[in-house]
């Protein structure tokens, strides 16, 4: 009781939102992927690929580390692009994913230290690498939906939908084989 009443005192204007079709304290078995981008991958379109193509419904990044010769953020409270170039240490990339949608945040330093972060977009180069390790939330699936307070699509969990199960073959055809004299 004392835990939910913390929860709705923190929460705030949160809880005025519409709740989401699974509460926040849903659980999911966890799998893990790892991959490592080469030179001039682009980083939010080689995430988003890898998501289609392994069908993510629910993911997260546990880890993303590597150098980018370009990056392109979009800032807080900003409506277009900022782009920088040069050579960055990504410090941070922090994210969900889902083939519905993904939401992505960025944080990278330069030579002197000075960082900066942002939303990732389209066009961010890998230097010389990055390595990534995501988690897949099996049993949950994360769409973008409208909501209200401020119009943006954000983020609504639902469980899973069960997998189809696999069509059955039909049965072989049956050949008669000649005995051989």
């Amino acid at each position: 009781m004392f835990r939910l009443l913390l929860l709705c005192l923190l929460a705030g204007p949160a809880l005025a939102q519409t709740a989401p079709a699974v509460s926040a304290a849903s659980t999911s078995t966890l799998k893990t992927h790892a991959l490592r981008l080469r030179p001039g991958d682009d980083l939010r379109q080689s995430i988003t690929a890898f998501a289609k193509t392994h069908n993510i419904r629910a993911g997260a990044m546990v880890t993303c580390v590597g150098s980018l010769t370009v990056a392109t953020l979009r800032l807080a409270n900003q409506e277009g692009p900022s782009v920088y170039r040069g050579r960055f240490e990504i410090v941070s990339l922090v994210s969900t994913l889902s083939v519905n949608g993904s939401h992505l945040h960025l944080a990278m330093s330069d030579s002197t230290g000075r960082t900066i972060g942002g939303h990732l977009l389209d066009g961010c180069r890998v230097y010389t690498t990055a390595e990534i390790v995501l988690s897949e939330l099996t049993e949950l699936e994360f769409r973008r939906e409208p909501d209200p307070t401020f119009g943006y699509q954000e983020l609504a969990v639902y469980p899973a939908a069960p997998a189809l199960p696999e069509p059955a073959l039909p049965p072989a055809k049956k050949t008669k084989t000649k005995a051989k004299k």
